[in-house]
């Protein structure tokens, strides 16, 4: 116990050395003088205690000296002796030099305690002044010894307290605001020091042009008075001169506003500002001055004049110590430009520092991406002469070396053969700083696809002056294997966790693969559920954990979508849909869907769950009522279907369905086909179809690489009139090309077959054209002619489709798009001739708008028959999201 008090005592004094009064105090001139002895303290407790005898004359020795006592050990003191009369004490106090001596005793019962405390002066006869106070715990012991010296101090320089403090002169800042910041408060000693610091401290309001402290004497002590001088306020601010800039483009760069109190430095601050909003555009000459006018009521109005001055622009950029690329060479590399013709066109000569800096990284990113790996690029000179720049540039290019021997090395997960065999730097003549990056990032995901996701790789070169090569050695740590510990999803208001992490390739508890983790966040962007999906990674609980955070951004899954366009038959149609792809946020599809056109009317209802029995099982169903008028008979059809689908391997699903639909043929025209004629009145289609599907798109709308296939057969003949088999195969391919832009390859198939002692209808052969076909083409324009010179659709057709995808406007997904589409159909029997398809070419627009994805295209037939318009056809389709 008696060390656990020991300890809390002193940690205490340690804890509060500047309760006491650590300020450069005020004291009368007799100051220095005062010499004080501190006797031991008795203490009177029943537990151990002793140790405070000789603490509390320590800590009270500090905050005197702290007061400006000068502190001296007592002289002929004699033990033994209790309690000493006062009498010796001033003898003490005499043989000692003092002029005060101070002594005391400490009673503790159990928490409490109380302190007696005593002084006198050494030579005079008065009585003792004594200091008597009770506490509660031994911990506030330090605080009450800093209060007795604090009146001790009094006591000896004969201080005075401050009675009152008062502020005078303020108009619009509250005296409270200001006392706030005044430390000086009634009862606290009077000290010069102190109020110098509250000046400083009301200064700082910045309010004030003139603050005078004042002292006047009272009965009850010293009246404080501060008396201030507010500044003037502003009333309106003017901008003259400025033509570069409009005014308010000048206002939004600054932040001084009227009603604000007038501020020197802050004039300052944004004339600074001004004329770095200048220098933007290049006006490095720019001057701005300021007017104060002051006005009645402690106002005043500041009026800036800004001399704008000529812009300059780069005259000249030069490069010295190049030898193995001429200068014209390397400003081809940078971005910065000299002044050219069309300057005013093409901003040529414009000069931006941080473009700049970022050039030298060009540079230097350029010598050693071409072997010059020891090449150094120096800080530009830039010199501004009139109204011109010039920029000079030194480049060390040291030698340029080969590429040597590369290898493997460390700690090697597979043969090293068979690591050099995928990295690219073995590609190339010379050292490429670049291709070794990505070679290491390579190793990396390798190293992280078997679970060592802390993997320290470093290419270590070394450099053969003599043979002018370098060889290459990728030195691998592969740390400990990690291990996912805990999965974080957050952002996901709707969407619930389950169907995030049913999409997920990694689990916790199981080994980190980078490979999963990218496939997992591209199996989230699929979904389209998600305007953004971030992951990051952090370490666990050890250092073989790893904690997986995936922060999602949700968009609106429901789509109220629209569309139009022009064919022969329909004329002018319009489609509208409200689906909701992500019910109740359990991932569920939800559609109901209207086609309404001049010869059509159509209505459908679906119903789709992705995960059926929470496995990746998709049921669904559909139901449908149909009323469309051909040009040569009518057909009102009513029909619904079942179907599923399930992953049979990595992007590859397999789809089985039934339909059954009821198709009532009327209103036949005497210019139909003969097909046609026998289908009068109803038929009843029973059939069942098989899909194999492909699908790795990185994304539904405007994907940028991946691949879509799929085969389709369908057999119709389970019952009813109708029966025919059916064979549909599509091939599409996304792949990323030069300058963010994408090649799109695609092309369909069809071939269908009457069944024996069964009908096959028109409306199940196949015709092409219009937008998702032969673009340029009216719909279903491309088709047969029976002998009577009927149109009948064909019992094959083949489709191809090339387009080039332009990113325009990237952040807002406005895609270019230019195609070419070729395609005819065909007889059965007939053999496909490829040089007699159908062409058509034309451009167009794509845009995932908050409405939802948006295409107009235009199309121009390349073989136009006679009835056919080679000038051009519109079409689109648009949505709208909610």
């Amino acid at each position: 116990m008696l060390k656990h008090f020991s300890l809390i005592f002193i940690a205490i004094l340690c804890c509060f050395p500047d309760m006491a009064y650590s300020e450069t105090v005020v004291l009368d001139p007799n100051m220095g003088s005062k010499r004080i002895v501190v006797l031991p303290f008795k203490i009177y407790s029943r537990e151990n205690s002793s140790y405070l005898q000789a603490q509390i004359p320590k800590a009270l020795k500090k905050y005197l000296e702290q007061e400006g006592a000068v502190i001296v050990e007592p002289v002929g003191m004699k033990t033994g002796r209790s309690p000493l009369p006062v009498s010796e004490i001033r003898k003490i106090g005499a043989r000692s030099g003092a002029d005060y001596v101070i002594w005391g005793s400490l009673t503790r019962i159990g928490q409490k305690f109380s302190l007696d405390a005593k002084m006198t002066d050494s030579f005079g006869e008065a009585p003792p002044f004594a200091y008597f106070v009770e506490g509660e715990h031994i911990e506030n012991l330090a605080v009450t010894v800093k209060e007795l010296a604090r009146n001790f101090g009094i006591r000896i320089f004969k201080r005075e307290r401050v009675a009152q403090v008062l502020v005078i002169g303020n108009r619009r800042i509250e005296s409270d605001a200001i006392r706030r910041k005044i430390k000086t408060e009634p009862g606290s000693v009077y000290l010069a020091k102190s109020l110098s610091e509250d000046l400083k401290a009301v200064y700082a309001m910045g309010y004030f042009d003139d603050i005078r402290i004042e002292a006047e004497n009272s009965p009850s002590g010293k009246i404080i008075i501060f008396r201030v001088k507010e500044k003037p306020t502003i009333r309106r601010i003017s901008i003259e001169k400025n033509k570069v800039y409009e005014e308010k483009d000048i206002r939004e760069a600054m932040d001084i506003k009227t009603g604000s109190v007038l501020n020197i430095f802050q004039i300052q601050s944004n004339i600074k500002r001004i004329e770095s909003l200048y220098r933007e555009k290049n006006y490095h000459n720019v001057n701005v001055a300021y007017k104060v006018r002051p006005l009645e009521n402690n106002q005043a109005d500041i009026e800036f004049v800004i001399e704008e001055g000529e812009k300059i622009r780069i005259k000249s950029i030069t490069f010295s110590g190049n030898r193995a690329y001429a200068s014209k060479e390397l400003k081809k590399v940078i971005s910065i430009s000299e002044k050219g013709f069309w300057s005013w066109l093409t901003s040529s000569g414009e000069f931006n520092r941080e473009e700049l800096d970022q050039d030298v990284i060009r540079l230097s990113a350029f010598y050693h991406n071409n072997g010059y790996i020891q090449s150094k690029v120096g800080d530009p000179q830039v010199e501004y002469r009139g109204n011109w720049i010039y920029i000079s540039i030194k480049i060390d290019e040291g030698l340029r070396f080969k590429v040597g021997k590369v290898d493997v090395g460390g700690d090697v997960v597979l043969p090293p053969e068979k690591l050099v065999k995928r990295l690219k730097i073995t590609q190339e003549e010379f050292c490429n700083r670049e291709v070794m990056r990505n070679d290491v990032l390579l190793l990396s995901d390798i190293y992280a696809d078997e679970g060592y996701a802390y993997a320290d790789i470093t290419p270590r070169i070394e450099r053969h002056p003599s043979k002018l090569t370098a060889d290459i050695t990728y030195m691998i740590e592969k740390d400990k294997r990690v291990y996912i510990e805990k999965i974080i999803i957050r952002g996901n208001t709707k969407t619930r966790d389950k169907i995030i992490r049913r999409q997920l390739k990694v689990s916790e508890q199981e080994l980190y693969s980078g490979r999963a983790l990218k496939r997992s966040v591209r199996n989230l962007h699929r979904l389209d559920y998600f305007e953004d999906v971030k992951l990051s990674t952090t370490k666990g609980s050890a250092d073989d954990k790893m904690i997986v955070k995936i922060d999602v951004t949700e968009k609106p899954t429901g789509t109220f979508s629209f569309g139009g366009g022009y064919s022969s038959v329909e004329n002018v149609f319009a489609m509208a849909s409200v689906s909701q792809r992500n019910l109740f946020g359990r991932g569920q599809i939800l559609q109901l869907k209207a086609e309404v056109g001049g010869t059509t009317n159509r209505y459908t209802f679906s119903f789709t769950d992705p995960w059926l029995f929470d496995i990746p099982l998709s049921a669904g169903f559909d139901m449908y009522n149909w009323e469309r008028d051909y040009d040569t008979y009518d057909k009102d059809s009513e029909g619904g279907g079942i179907r599923f689908g399930y992953p049979v391997y990595d992007f590859t699903r397999l789809y089985l369905s039934y339909s059954y639909d009821i198709g009532d043929i009327k209103n036949i025209e005497e210019d139909a086909s003969r097909s046609v004629r026998e289908m009068e009145g109803k038929n009843v289609m029973s059939s069942i179809s098989t899909t194999l599907n492909y699908d790795s798109r990185d994304k539904v709308f405007n994907p940028t690489e991946g691949a879509d296939h799929s085969l389709t057969f369908q057999y119709a003949g389970i019952g009813g009139d109708i029966g025919f088999t059916k064979y549909m195969a599509e091939l599409g391919h996304y792949f990323p090309l030069f300058w963010g832009t994408v090649g799109f390859l695609h092309a369909r198939g069809g071939y269908v077959n009457e069944s024996s002692g069964k009908k096959l209808p028109d409306y199940e052969k196949f015709y092409l054209g219009g937008i998702n076909s032969l673009r340029g083409f009216e719909w279903r324009d491309i088709c047969l002619k029976d002998e009577e010179g009927a149109d009948i659709g064909g019992g094959k057709f083949v489709q191809f489709n090339v387009e080039y995808l332009i990113p325009l406007i990237r952040k807002a997904g406005v895609v270019g798009v230019i195609f070419f589409d070729a395609g005819n159909v065909y007889e059965r029997t007939e053999t496909i001739d490829f040089g007699e398809m159908r062409q058509s070419a034309g451009f167009g627009f794509r845009w995932y708008s908050p409405m939802g994805p948006i295409r107009i295209e235009n199309g121009y037939i390349l073989d136009p028959k006679d009835d056919e318009d080679s000038g051009g056809r519109w079409e689109f389709t648009m949505g709208s999201a909610f």
